[in-house]
């Protein structure tokens, strides 16, 4: 059995022909790299929008493809049909949240989170979309029973359209401890219980494997536990958010076969923050390091 180390070591020897190029351009080599290591198609591979902004969204989703990508996350409707002129799929589409502190849990907020999401849904429905990313927002001294009982209050007034529509509402899951001090939705089973709590097939949890190991570990059990919550998930190196290598802590090979063995058919996103000069040749590492 080779070692993780090993494994990584190959892998990372293999995209030389993309630390070869400049950072944000891909020549036949790394085509013909692709070609000879075929995905294997067990996970549906993503990448979040945000972090190759020095990119255009052009450029992105030419490099995507070479990649072997399926989709990309993040992308809102004005740039759907660059995704779609490239044969990319919007895995998880945004805009109708206000930003990640004003969110679901404060009932001040509801009445411009309705109007938004109203409109996305028709938006994403119509371009034959799926998921639609929302947040829970600060928890600004709630205790979890009104935080609960609020979301369900403002939810309740878009799941029935997102039913109909065939959009699942997707709440994301946050680390509050590293990098969003408050966040109100920041353990996986506070997701799952707002999930009860609404009772709709249209309502799940994006699962952003980063945050989750530093505010709770156990990922693998978790995953395995609460997988049917589930319809989206995130990556990125612990600690730093960086590329998911062997510098940092996660072993996202047995994360990615526990992931397949739960039957998952959605989209696994690569949303670390690249140090690399050729920020392009850790995407190509991440996707086969999780290709199982």
């Amino acid at each position: 059995m080779q070692s993780r180390r090993e494994v990584i070591k190959k892998i990372a020897m293999g995209a030389v022909g993309i630390n070869s190029i400049s950072s944000f351009a891909l020549t036949e080599e790394t085509t013909s790299l692709t070609k000879e290591k075929t995905l294997k198609g067990n996970i549906n591979h993503s990448v979040c929008r945000w972090t190759y902004e020095s990119m255009s969204i052009e450029d992105l989703c030419i490099a995507a493809k070479k990649i072997g990508l399926q989709a990309i996350d993040l992308v809102g409707p004005k740039d759907w049909d660059i995704l779609k002129k490239h044969g990319l799929y919007s895995s998880m589409c945004n805009g109708a949240e206000i930003n990640l502190i004003d969110g679901w849990a404060d009932k001040k907020n509801h009445a411009q989170l309705i109007k938004n999401y109203t409109e996305h849904i028709e938006l994403v429905a119509k371009a034959g979309y799926k998921n639609l990313i929302c947040f829970s927002g600060s928890r600004r001294g709630m205790d979890n029973e009104t935080g609960w009982n609020n979301c369900v209050e403002g939810l309740k007034h878009i799941m029935p359209l997102a039913e109909k529509k065939g959009v699942t509402i997707v709440m994301e899951l946050l680390n509050s401890k590293v990098n969003h001090k408050d966040y109100m939705c920041d353990k996986t089973i506070w997701g799952v219980e707002l999930c009860n709590r609404l009772a709709s097939p249209n309502f799940k949890l994006l699962y952003d494997i980063y945050h989750m190991q530093i505010d709770e570990g156990d990922v693998i059990a978790t995953i395995q536990k609460y997988h049917e919550y589930i319809a989206h998930y995130h990556t990125a190196g612990v600690p730093g958010r960086h590329e998911i290598e062997d510098a940092q802590e996660l072993n996202y090979p047995a994360i990615m076969k526990a992931i397949v063995a739960t039957g998952f058919k959605g989209y696994v996103a690569q949303e670390f923050i690249p140090t690399r000069e050729n920020k392009l040749a850790s995407l190509n590492i991440a996707v086969k390091i999780c290709d199982v």
